[in-house]
């Protein structure tokens, strides 16, 4: 079996293309500096995987990378939390997203025998960013899209493959949460505040975190580009959402460390502005309702076992 990664060598793709190999995939990822690619996988891994050059626009090269592929991954786009959001930092994080989506497509109408699966990437963020709440709403796969730029991103992007379906291709939308890992994602910037006893929740504290295991993110891709009968968005997040305050409480006991220094929602806004209101001050209880139902089974559903996991030597 033969998959291609467009992102590979992102946080989700590197643990992805780890599992798709110890599975006997072969793995190509079509990439700007395939050296640079190879030197972001696991150790071990890294000359396993075909890191293929593709500039992200040409579609007739993309199309060769593409031929005997059993399965493509898109999980292309700029990371949406790297900085405060000016005009152009949101057209590059949208057109990144749109462009490569428009390119595959292009890339499959060339080709006489697609990948019989495509997993399309995109986010929490599709229901958009909820206030503070006392009762949190909780999002299913069949609840509509919100408002914001971010539910905006993921709606384009999630329509910038579409038309795989009417080509025969199963289709699935992976609309991921928080993804845990040390080695990069959000996890790594809680961490220096609690290390020097000076952690806390970040604004209100009841904004929703749906998290998932960077394992689990890749695990669950797994168990969707092989189930046959999987198809359409599935909630890449874990059984078990959590509040902001949670979330520090329960990273503050796996570091024996104190959750007590609130960040006021202020002081983000002055930084980040739009950035923070939508990643960091507000959130989403999103639960993986389809996933569960097509068999696949967490390796972390709770928040303190993954974190322990990810933190304990």
């Amino acid at each position: 079996m033969r998959a291609v990664i467009l992102g590979g060598s992102g946080f989700i793709g590197t643990a992805l293309s780890g599992q798709l190999l110890d599975a006997g995939w072969q793995v190509v990822i079509p990439s700007r500096n395939p050296e640079k690619g190879r030197f972001l996988m696991p150790q071990g891994h890294s000359f396993d995987i075909s890191f293929v050059p593709w500039d992200g626009q040409d579609t007739a090269h993309l199309a060769r990378h593409l031929a005997g592929a059993d399965a493509v991954i898109n999980l292309a786009g700029e990371s949406i939390a790297d900085g405060r959001w000016s005009g152009d930092r949101k057209s590059r994080i949208r057109d990144s997203r749109i462009r490569t989506g428009q390119a595959l497509m292009a890339a499959l109408r060339t080709m006489e025998t697609t990948p019989s699966v495509l997993v399309q990437g995109s986010a929490v963020g599709y229901y958009g960013a909820r206030p503070t709440v006392v009762s949190p709403e909780t999002f299913s796969e069949f609840s509509s899209s919100g408002e914001g730029f971010l539910a905006s991103v993921a709606r384009d992007w999630e329509a910038s493959t579409k038309e795989a379906e009417s080509m025969g291709i199963r289709r699935v939308i992976i609309r991921t949460g928080v993804v845990l890992g040390i080695e990069g994602g959000a996890l790594p910037k809680f961490l220096p505040p609690f290390r020097f006893y000076l952690g806390g929740p970040v604004g209100s504290g009841n904004q929703g975190i749906s998290w998932i295991h960077r394992q689990d993110a890749a695990g669950g891709i797994m168990h969707l580009l092989q189930c046959d009968e999987c198809v359409g968005p599935y909630n890449l997040t874990a059984p078990t959402p959590v509040s902001m305050t949670d979330f520090c409480d329960t990273l503050g006991r796996t570091l024996r460390r104190p959750s007590w220094l609130p960040v006021p929602g202020f002081v983000l806004r002055l930084l980040y502005g739009e950035m923070a209101e939508e990643t960091i001050l507000q959130g989403q209880y999103a639960l993986p309702n389809r996933l569960a139902d097509a068999g696949y089974q967490f390796r972390f559903p709770d928040l303190a076992n993954a974190l322990a996991g990810i933190l304990t030597p």
